[in-house]
């Protein structure tokens, strides 16, 4: 085969796959060549290349190479799908800024930070969300749970490995947890809401929403927020725009060439 036939099949199946494919997979498609994983990276950097003026790109990702919008387009595709995001509440933002930043965490590790009981309900939305798992248990008694992110969290980010990951305490990490599509939840919105506990957490999953653990007192008389925890925020899972609380800064998601 010539390289630009190799190219071709390679952008075909990337184009027709709906998630991310690894190089093992991708060196199926050449059952009879003998690619190396050198060989494989030099026809994906000329895919790139042959795609570096259009709409969609090709990225590798944690778990694999797919094709993506760009951030610029982000804003037209929007408008096919202008329906409301669900909401996560800055509970779930906050408990998931702590495992991936601080991974492998337990539940009492997260509770240590935020000062404040974590819910099951937490937990479980994230992963639900296919952003948290269950990586070991920790030699202690009752062997808690030691959570961190997964692959899937990172292909959301557009990351291939948790050493990219800028520091917490930086700008970029706030635009890094954007390219899950935060938005700022108002004031107005947030007003008269009842005390966050893990009660109300199924009326609160109806909406879309999950409350945080503890009681507005009990985050009141809590430490000042540390490092770990971020802005008041919701997560868009299909598409839209990032908005920090105190600064505004707004970026776009590409999403996914489905």
């Amino acid at each position: 085969m010539t390289e630009t036939e190799i190219i071709r099949v390679l952008e075909t199946a990337l184009l027709c796959a709906d998630q991310p494919m690894p190089l093992a997979e991708l060196r199926k498609l050449f059952a009879a060549e003998d690619f190396s994983s050198d060989d494989m990276h030099r026809y994906l950097s000329a895919l790139q290349a042959d795609w570096s003026d259009k709409g969609l790109e090709l990225v590798g990702l944690a778990s694999g190479w797919r094709f993506q919008s760009r951030p610029e387009m982000q804003r037209f595709l929007a408008r096919l799908n202008p329906e409301k995001p669900p909401k996560y509440s800055r509970a779930v933002l906050e408990t998931l800024a702590i495992i991936a930043w601080r991974q492998p965490v337990t539940r009492g590790d997260i509770e240590d930070i935020r000062g404040v009981t974590v819910s099951s309900q937490i937990v479980r939305t994230l992963e639900d969300r296919g952003w948290i798992e269950v990586l070991g248990h920790r030699d202690a008694p009752g062997r808690p749970a030691l959570l961190g992110t997964t692959r899937q969290f990172l292909d959301d980010l557009g990351l291939k490995a948790l050493d990219e990951l800028p520091e917490l305490e930086s700008q970029e990490a706030v635009v890094a947890l954007a390219g899950l599509e935060l938005e700022e939840i108002s004031d107005a919105e947030t007003a008269g809401a009842p005390a966050e506990s893990e009660a109300p957490a199924a009326e609160s999953a109806e909406n879309g929403e999950v409350p945080a653990a503890g009681t507005e007192e009990e985050m009141a008389a809590a430490e000042p927020p540390s490092d770990e925890q971020v802005a008041i925020a919701t997560i868009d899972h299909d598409g839209g725009e990032a908005s920090r609380l105190d600064e505004q800064v707004e970026t776009e998601h590409p999403n996914k060439n489905d």
